[in-house]
C-alpha cells in the first residue's frame, strides 16, 4: 500500500509539473516577438539621396512597411561605389532588420574593379528579390554637334582627347569604357560622387556626355538642358519608346542596371519569403510601377529568392566579360 500510494503521488507531481511547464513554454514562445514586430527595418541604399536607386527604395520602403505595418527606413551610405554600405549590410545582424537595396555596381561590378574588396558578393548576402531595371541613357550637353550615335563617335575620332564623360557609377563607367574600346575613341573619363552632381556638370558644360541613368536624369532629358542619343540596353525602353538603343548603331552593345533587395547571409528562409511575397504584391501593383516609372524606372522582378540568387550569379560573371573586354584594370 505504501508503495502504490508513493508511485500515485510521485505521478501526480510529474504530471503537476508536466501540466505547468506548458504555460511556462509558451510564456517564454510568445515573448520572442513575431517578425517584424520587434521594431523598424533599415534598408540601408549605397547611393546618395537623389539618386535613382534612393528614388526607387523610397517608393518601396514606404508600401513594403504597409504591408509589414512596420517603419522602413531608407539609410544613404554613399561612398566608394557602394563598398561602404555593402560592407554594412554583409556585417549586420541576420535577422530580417537590415535589407539592402542595391544595384549591379556593388554585385556585379565591384568585384571586377577592385582588388580589396570588403565584402563577397555572393557568400556574404541573401538575395530576397530583383526589383527592375534602372535604364540608362547616352546624353550630350546641347553645344556638342551631335544627334546620333555614329555622328558622337565620328566627332570623338576627329577631336580625340576634347570630349569628357562622367563616371559616378559602374554601370556609367562601364558602358563609357566599353563604348570607348569597340570605337577606339579617346575621351577622357571624369570621377563623380554621385549622378546629380554629374548631370549638373554635364549641363553646365563641364563635362561634354554621360551615361545617365533615367531615375536621377528623368526630369531633365524632357528639356532642352540635355541631348539624348539612345539607350544602353539592347531592347530599348519602354520609358523612352522613340529612342533607339545603342545597340542599333554597335551591334551586341547591351548594358543595363538591374536593382535588387539583399539581406546578410544567414538570415531565415521564413523571413526571406516573407518579404519575398509581400514585394510580389507590390510590384504586381499598377499603381507602384506607374509610380516607379515616373522616376525611371522599370518593374521587372523576380518570382523567387533562387531565382534571384541564380540572376546575380550569372550577372556577377557578364560584367567580369565586360569589364576585363573594356580594359578596365582593378584599382
Amino acid at each position: 500500500m505504501k508503495r502504490s500510494l508513493f508511485v500515485r503521488t510521485a505521478a501526480a507531481a510529474v504530471a503537476l509539473m508536466a501540466g505547468g511547464a506548458l504555460p511556462l513554454a509558451q510564456a517564454q514562445s510568445s515573448s520572442q516577438a513575431p517578425y517584424p514586430s520587434a521594431g523598424p527595418i533599415t534598408m540601408v541604399v549605397p547611393f546618395a539621396a537623389g539618386s535613382g536607386t534612393d528614388a526607387v527604395a523610397r517608393v518601396v520602403a514606404q508600401k513594403l512597411g504597409e504591408r509589414l505595418k512596420q517603419s522602413v527606413i531608407v539609410d544613404n551610405r554613399a561612398g566608394a561605389n557602394a563598398q561602404i554600405a555593402a560592407g554594412i549590410v554583409a556585417k549586420a545582424k541576420p535577422d530580417g532588420y537590415t535589407l539592402f537595396m542595391t544595384t549591379n555596381t556593388s554585385h556585379s561590378a565591384n568585384p571586377w574593379l577592385y582588388k580589396n574588396l570588403k565584402y563577397d558578393p555572393i557568400k556574404d548576402f541573401t538575395p530576397i528579390a530583383r526589383v527592375g531595371e534602372l535604364p540608362f541613357a547616352l546624353v550630350v550637353n546641347p553645344e556638342v554637334p551631335v544627334k546620333t550615335v555614329q555622328e558622337l563617335i565620328d566627332y570623338a575620332k576627329a577631336h580625340p582627347d576634347k570630349l569628357s564623360y562622367g563616371t559616378p557609377n559602374s554601370t556609367s563607367e562601364v558602358a563609357s569604357e566599353t563604348l570607348k574600346f569597340i570605337t577606339k575613341t579617346q575621351i577622357l573619363g571624369v570621377p563623380y560622387k554621385s549622378s546629380p552632381q554629374a548631370l549638373t556638370d554635364l549641363m553646365g558644360g563641364q563635362i561634354k556626355m554621360y551615361v545617365a541613368d533615367l531615375g536621377s536624369s528623368w526630369s531633365m532629358l524632357k528639356t532642352d538642358r540635355v541631348r539624348t542619343l539612345a539607350v544602353t540596353a539592347a531592347k530599348g525602353s519602354e520609358l523612352l519608346p522613340n529612342v533607339p538603343p545603342i545597340a542599333k548603331t554597335i551591334p551586341g552593345f547591351d548594358i543595363t542596371s538591374w536593382n535588387g533587395i539583399f539581406a546578410p547571409a544567414g538570415v531565415s528562409k521564413d523571413i526571406v519569403n516573407r518579404i519575398n511575397t509581400e514585394l510580389q504584391v507590390i510590384l504586381a501593383d499598377k499603381a507602384v510601377r506607374e509610380q516607379l516609372a515616373g522616376v525611371g524606372f522599370e518593374v521587372w522582378p523576380t518570382k523567387t529568392p533562387e531565382e534571384f540568387t541564380t540572376y546575380v550569379k550569372d550577372q556577377l560573371a557578364y560584367w567580369g566579360k565586360l569589364i576585363k573586354q573594356a580594359g578596365i584594370e582593378k584599382e
